[in-house]
Formats: structure tokens, C-alpha cells, sequence
């Protein structure tokens, strides 16, 4: 990527929507909102890339130094909290441009020979400048399953040791190399809880830039087995009833939320929409 001043991207005086980052942080205007407009609050220097449209209106990420300070009135935040309160759609934009930056800032020298690399006008690829090289180099995601394992009217839930106190969520797992999302979400429940499980299916999947994962969320129906937690893996595993459900839920904008309020849901528990 180019500063705002390049020829190529030409963004800086351009209407739209702004995703500035500093690291991980997202930065806020003064209502609390992503700015949108000619990009008032942007600061002289960053580094920006084109992200696509929401609302009609074009999208820009811009990532800027770790030193940088916010304008008066804005605020740098954390992202993930930001998911709740955004449409999807922005949630979704907020998450392309969060792997976007964290994709530029790791790829500037090419990973076979230790050439810098460079953008090539606006294409999302950044190229070895070794002319006996060339790799290419694009983003990359990283894929997660989640897996709603369900006992009848009860769903099988455990902590983290990173959680905070009180939260249950669904178990989740990183696909190793060559195996099939399916045959992950399988490994992963028994490495985990030492259960087996059965008639899996698909349910829906989420980008999830901490720092690019993709979660593809399953349901499937408990087999056999005794929990026993991994505890390198989880401090706590149990089945829940529908309507005995730990106090703190994942975040409502999460995969991991939409399984759990959907297996709610099927059993007769009222959950408003907007829970």
C-alpha cells in the first residue's frame, strides 16, 4: 500500500466510509461511530487500501503508525466490542480491513527469499521485488471450526481459561493441514471433551479478524463419551439445559452467540431479536 498521497489509490479527499487502525485499534468519531465523509479525521499520513462499498458509499481501510494520536473528538478502540453495536454488513467491513491492514503490515518482505515486496496499484497482492522470485503474496485466512454439540434439549458448553468470568461459549478449533473442516470438527470435540459426536451439519460461517481466522459453525448431535476436559485446551466443559444457560453469553455479532440462540430458539425459549 501507497501513503494517501499516491497516485494510485487517490482516496484522501474521497467521500466515504473510514476504517482508520492504529495496531489493533479502530478509530471512533465523536458519535461513537466509523467516520464517514471526506475523510476529516484522518490524519496526513497513512497507509490506505480500498475496500469495497457499504450503503453506496466506497469503503477505505487506512493503518496508521502505533504512535499515531486521534484527532480531538475521536477515540482509538477496541474493536471486537464495535461488532455488537455495527449492521452486519459494517462488522463485516471492519473485519476486511482489520485482516487487510494486519496482511500489509507481515507480508513486506517476501517469505521464500527475504526480498521487499510491493503493491501493485490497487489489487490486494503484494509482490517480491526479486526478479528471480516474484512470489505473490495474498491474504490469507485462517479456518476455525465451532461446533454446537446438542443432547437433547441440552447444549454442550465450555470455558476458556482467557475467558471472562462467567462466559460459556461453544468449542472451536483451527483446521489442521489436510484435514477437512468436517474431520476438525470431529478431532477437535474429542481432543477437547473426550465425546463423540455425530450427524454433523453446517450451520454458517464468519470472518473473524483477531487476527484472520474464518469460522465455519457447525451443529451436531452428541454420541457417546464422558466429558473430560483437555486442560491445555479448556478449564470446563458441561451440558446445558435451554433454559439453565450460564449468565454471559459470546458477543451478539458472533457465530459462536448465533448457535447458541438458535438452538434456544428451537427448543421454545424466547429470545428477542435483538439479544
Amino acid at each position: 500500500m501507497e501513503d494517501l498521497q499516491s497516485a494510485a489509490q487517490k482516496p484522501a479527499d474521497s467521500f466515504g466510509w473510514w476504517f482508520v487502525l492504529r495496531g489493533r485499534e479502530v478509530l471512533l468519531d465523536a458519535d461513537g461511530g466509523i467516520p464517514c465523509g471526506a475523510s476529516p479525521l484522518v490524519p496526513a499520513v497513512g497507509r490506505v487500501q480500498r475496500l469495497g462499498e457499504l450503503d453506496g458509499l466506497p469503503c477505505y481501510a487506512v493503518d496508521l503508525p502505533g504512535d499515531a494520536a486521534a484527532p480531538a473528538g475521536a477515540a482509538f478502540v477496541d474493536p471486537k466490542p464495535q461488532l455488537d453495536r455495527l449492521t452486519q454488513r459494517a462488522g463485516s467491513m471492519l473485519a476486511r480491513a482489520l485482516e487487510i491492514a494486519e496482511w500489509d503490515r507481515s507480508h513486506r518482505f517476501c517469505g521464500a527469499c527475504g526480498a521487499p515486496t510491493v503493491q501493485r496499484g490497487a489489487a490486494i497482492v503484494r509482490v517480491c521485488t526479486n526478479e528471480a522470485c516474484r512470489r505473490e503474496h495474498f491474504p490469507r485466512v485462517s479456518p476455525v471450526v465451532i461446533v454446537a454439540v446438542e443432547r437433547g434439549d441440552e447444549i454442550l458448553l465450555g470455558r476458556s481459561h482467557h475467558f471472562p468470568p462467567g462466559l460459556y461459549s461453544v468449542l472451536a478449533g483451527f483446521v489442521d493441514a489436510g484435514e477437512s473442516a468436517e474431520e476438525a470438527a470431529h478431532r477437535e470435540i474429542f481432543e477437547e471433551t473426550r465425546l463423540q459426536i455425530g450427524d454433523l451439519r453446517y450451520f454458517a460461517s464468519q470472518p473473524w479478524p483477531f487476527p484472520h481466522s474464518l469460522m465455519l459453525g457447525y451443529q451436531a448431535r452428541y454420541v457417546s463419551g464422558e466429558i473430560v476436559c483437555a486442560p491445555d485446551e479448556i478449564e470446563d466443559a458441561a451440558f446445558f439445559r435451554f433454559d439453565r444457560l450460564p449468565s454471559a453469553f459470546p458477543l451478539r455479532a458472533t457465530v459462536a452467540h448465533w448457535l447458541i440462540r438458535d438452538f434456544c430458539r428451537r427448543h421454545g425459549r424466547n429470545w428477542p431479536d435483538g439479544a
